[in-house]
């Protein structure tokens, strides 16, 4: 199996190739099906591939591949493969994104079935695993870079896949604008990695890097610079105003980026270059700081929006500030432990949004929904299981996870417990807020709506039903020992983060304060849930379609804190004004006024010139006495 490593981002690659050649002659049935498959048999590679890592690891070995493929650039002491490395780390990756995408495969088959893009849809889907896959198994940064900027791409081709309605080419733009902003600073730490180490190989790095006292300058930069990258590729204040904006893409797609793949990716890369941050304790505290600004942020701009997309898209933000706070107190697998219930329960909340909008004839505001349950029970039981999942009620996944970060975030300092346990909060609310308004009370639809409300096809609702259960139980990975569990992903992971976590020097909290910490977190979000099902359901509550009422925060939350505005005034409007300067004033009246200038006076020089050519003989033989008597007083005036 370890000799056909390569097959795994290939065969999604040959996906590719085959759709996008082939899409105007092939079916869509066999598109779906290569689509589909591709994904599949390389999820099943994974897996087989996951059984020998975990093999080696129940031996005591480290469980960790280098396959050379072959020599890629080799000038003057840059030496570089095109390898993959697969570890205990990578391995959860990559059944991650071979997995969760093949649902989202299979459930894009039933939801993008009459669109008239649908070979182009399923090849951009297969490209966009292909990356993902190159950034997971890449053995040095700059293959992880190829794919770190694949994935940028093909989240821009999939964001603006409806390229005919012009808001969504501007969301697809600014996505692609925003990723570059943080692609800058991937590339500038390249740059900054190989100065300092002599090679851009993980290993040869990681191992360089323990020789470096801790706080270094060199590394110092390296890690603030990777976090820029980080911030623009996961959603992080200030690079994070793209994300909700991506909805603009087909629901899969959402499902997709926001899930499994492309957020994740800057968790990914941090966990993967522990070392180089644990040795940059000042990068961790930002880190930290902005993550749980982030989740409070996001949490509380969701908490007021009514498009069901939206809602999750702000939620997405949120959680991905869960993790980063996890990496910043150096809960490195809790935050990729949350990585994974992330993928299981927001995918199945996007997947789940999805066949709502299907079954509401393409409508997604929640004012214009209620009383779905008995209509679409599948994806009301399924919706409802990833929502408990995610404000963190036991035993559903996303309680053992978000568990884990805040109380490693207790232990490194309170205050960010406090405040991340006001995001859980917000989230508990806002999410039982979106399944009381969409599936409680009357339906608020129209009557075209009404007769067309129907269960989505088993295509769609079978990665439903599949997530769900990960959902589920997808807490067990990392059960902790306080709970009777034996922390399994964190042994698991231990060769990836052992190094790092030698040099830590974190404090273990007693069991008795974890039990109270859990207590008071499983309360206030069951306290949460009750407060929106008072509101939303007893009183029966539904937000105002006139906004000119909102007063307050809850205006400020509406408007998304006025960011994009913000934003527009003190950014966009001052380039594009510089523009129009550099454009108006300095090239056109400038550079080209000069040589526009300098040409003009070449032909009146020339045309003065033409005049004296007159082919008069008698006005040449006059020219010529007054040049020698010239040249006579010049030479008498020498002397």
């Amino acid at each position: 199996m370890r000799d056909l490593i390569w097959l795994i981002p290939l065969l999604p690659l040959i996906g590719f190739l085959i759709n996008g050649i082939g899409r105007q002659v092939l079916s869509k049935g066999l598109v779906g099906f290569i689509g589909s498959t591709t994904v599949f048999v390389s999820f099943l590679l994974s897996c087989t591939l996951f059984a020998s890592i975990y093999e080696d690891r129940t031996s005591g070995e480290s469980g960790i591949i280098l396959y050379h493929i072959f020599d890629w650039i080799k000038i003057g002491n840059l030496d570089i493969s095109l390898s993959f490395l697969v570890d205990p780390l990578s391995a959860i990756m990559l059944l991650v994104v071979t997995g969760i995408g093949f649902l989202i495969h299979v459930y894009s088959i039933g939801y993008m079935q009459q669109d008239a893009g649908f070979a182009k849809y399923f090849a951009y889907l297969n490209l966009f695993i292909f990356f993902m896959l190159l950034l997971v198994m890449g053995s040095n940064y700059l293959v992880m870079f190829i794919g770190w900027e694949g994935v940028g791409l093909c989240s821009y081709l999939l964001i603006g896949f409806w390229y005919k309605n012009s808001d969504y080419g501007a969301a697809a733009k600014k996505a692609f604008v925003m990723n570059r902003i943080g692609d800058l600073g991937f590339l500038l730490a390249v740059f900054f990695i190989f100065n300092a180490f002599g090679s851009l190989e993980f290993a040869t790095v990681f191992q360089s890097a323990k020789n470096y006292p801790i706080g270094d300058m060199t590394l110092l930069t390296i890690t603030l610079l990777l976090f820029v990258a980080a911030t623009g590729k996961s959603a992080q204040i200030p690079l994070f105003t793209w994300l909700p904006d991506a909805m603009a893409g087909p629901t899969p797609v959402s499902a997709l980026i926001h899930a499994a793949t492309m957020v994740t990716a800057g968790i990914y890369m941090i966990a993967r270059s522990n070392i180089l941050f644990v040795l940059s304790p000042l990068t961790l505290q930002i880190i930290a700081v902005i993550g749980v600004c982030t989740a409070l942020f996001a949490a509380a701009v969701a908490l007021t929006q009514n498009d069901i997309k939206k809602v999750l898209a702000y939620s997405t933000v949120s959680q991905l500030g869960y993790m980063f706070l996890g990496l910043g107190v150096g809960a490195f697998t809790g935050a990729f432990f949350h990585v994974l219930t992330h993928a299981f329960f927001k995918a199945l909340l996007f997947l789940g949004a999805g066949s709502v909008i299907h079954g509401m004839s393409n409508e997604q505001d929640m004012r214009k929904m209620g009383g779905l349950k008995k209509v679409l029970p599948i994806t009301y039981i399924t919706m409802l299981i990833g929502t408990i999942a995610i404000s963190g009620i036991p035993p559903f996944s996303g309680f053992f996870s978000k568990d884990e970060i805040l109380a490693h975030a207790f232990a490194a300092n309170p205050i960010f417990w406090i405040l991340g346990f006001a995001g859980a909060l917000m989230t508990a609310f806002y999410m039982f807020r979106l399944i009381y308004l969409t599936f409680f009370g009357t339906f608020r639809g129209t009557e075209e709506q009404k007769h067309h409300l129907h269960e989505s096809p088993k295509s769609m609702t079978f990665p439903l039903i599949m997530l769900a259960v990960l959902s589920i139980f997808g807490g067990v990975l990392n059960l902790p020992e306080v709970l009777g569990g034996n922390a399994w992903l964190a042994n698991f992971l231990s060769p990836v983060f052992a190094d790092g976590a030698r040099l830590q020097h974190t404090h273990a909290i007693e069991h008795s304060t974890e039990y109270m910490l859990m207590g008071v977190s499983i309360v206030g979000v069951l306290v949460m849930a009750f407060v929106a099902y008072n509101k939303y359901v007893k009183q029966g509550v539904v937000p105002q379609h006139d906004q000119v009422a909102r007063t307050g925060l809850a205006k400020l939350s509406y408007h998304k804190f006025y960011v994009d505005e913000i934003y527009d005034q003190l950014i966009v409007k001052p380039i594009n004004w510089l523009s129009v300067f550099f454009g108006k004033v300095v090239d056109t009246s400038g550079i080209d006024g000069l040589v526009n200038a300098i040409g003009r006076s070449s032909f009146m020089t020339g045309k003065g010139v033409r005049l004296l050519q007159s082919g008069n003989v008698g006005f040449y033989l006059l020219l010529m006495v007054v040049g020698a008597i010239a040249i006579f007083i010049y030479g008498l005036l020498s002397f």
